[in-house]
């Protein structure tokens, strides 16, 4: 099937029709790459933000979508935007999902078993509970691929790295590291110069965390990226099997958001505590994540020596150290920026195209 354009000529079918869920940041990132020659061989079919969505040829080519979307636009169908995907005569079709909605997520299977591949930067599927994680597998029998650089160290080569390993016979007997770019951060420059408060709202000004940043504090997106490396690597882990430290004291863990960032020095004395005791033992505090042989999985702070690799990072990197059977005397490293639209939206095209 073909395409028809405005002047009435037929446009071929592409080898990939694509549909993207999420016009945010990332989706703005992602957005931008659609322009540049490497993604040649995808057509964008629809874009939808949580309120509206775009099917129209002409209006998808505008370089100003994601503004459209904030104002105009249809009001937001799945059934109709995924009949233009259909539609489309493209022999690979592609939802992206560059949201971060559990309701999406949930329904990712879905699209899989109806013959759509899925390339996601949303962890709350395959980091999600278990059974969650066992219906994306049985999905995946049905044909459909599933592209998910994004969802751990946004898109630095840790997923597939450890497929390939884990393929050829390898097994993986720890990981260690630094999963997120917003901590990552925080704790690379908090040095006790400081209030820990003052380099959270620099970091939340530079876009480094979440508008809340209870979201990276919490831990629990860093258990969401150890839980979906431990399932690649073999661990069949539940969400409630992992050890999980929040920054965030009681007293602030369910106020809104504004109450919250009005309140920030609460954080400051129990981590100025915490440094005080680790600079006096010559260390230094590291936001980190711990699985072991046995299947134990910790993420929390922890104090880690000056010589540790973690002692060693620079800015929003990531940091992943899997020692294997193979991988045994020194664990293999995987380190660089885990953080940053561009990077993460480069993750998602790069899976699309891999389909191609």
């Amino acid at each position: 099937m073909s395409a028809v354009l405005a002047d009435g000529c037929p446009h071929p079918a592409p080898r990939v029709a694509m549909v993207l869920l999420g016009t945010g940041v990332v989706g703005g990132a992602l957005l931008k790459l659609l322009d540049t020659p490497a993604a040649a061989p995808i057509r964008l079919v629809g874009a939808a933000n949580s309120r509206r969505q775009q099917t129209d040829p002409a209006r998808l080519a505008r370089r100003n979508l994601r503004e459209q979307l904030r104002s105009g636009g249809e009001q937001r169908d799945d059934t109709a935007l995924f009949a233009t995907l259909d539609a489309s005569g493209a022999p690979c079709r592609v939802i992206i999902d560059a949201t971060a909605s559990n309701a999406l997520a949930a329904r990712h299977a879905d699209w899989l078993a109806q013959g759509h591949h899925v390339v996601t930067a949303n962890k709350a599927l395959a980091g999600g509970a278990l059974a969650g994680w066992r219906s994306l597998q049985a999905a995946l029998a049905s044909g459909g691929r599933y592209g998910d650089a994004a969802t751990v160290g946004a898109g630095l080569p840790v997923l597939s790295t450890l497929r390939r390993l884990r393929g050829a016979g390898d097994r993986l007997l720890t990981l260690e590291g630094v999963f997120s770019g917003s901590l990552s951060y925080l704790f690379n420059h908090y040095d006790g110069s400081r209030p820990f408060s003052a380099l959270l709202a620099e970091a939340r000004a530079l876009g480094y965390t979440e508008p809340d940043p209870r979201s990276d504090l919490s831990g629990e997106d860093v258990a969401r990226k150890l839980l979906i490396l431990a399932r690649h690597a073999g661990f069949a882990l539940g969400s409630d099997e992992v050890e999980v430290e929040s920054l965030v004291p009681p007293a602030l863990q369910d106020v809104d958001a504004a109450s919250f960032l009005g309140r920030l020095q609460e954080l400051d004395a129990p981590l100025a505590e915490r440094h005080a005791r680790a600079r006096a033992c010559g260390n230094v505090l590291r936001f980190l994540a711990r699985l072991d042989q046995r299947g134990r999985a910790r993420v929390g702070l922890v104090e880690v020596s000056p010589t540790h690799p973690a002692a060693r990072l620079y800015g929003t990197d990531n940091q992943f150290a899997l020692t294997t059977t193979r991988y045994n005397t020194q664990p293999l490293v995987i380190q660089g920026p885990g953080a940053g639209p561009e990077v993460t939206a480069q993750a998602l095209l790069g899976d699309v195209l891999e389909l191609v």
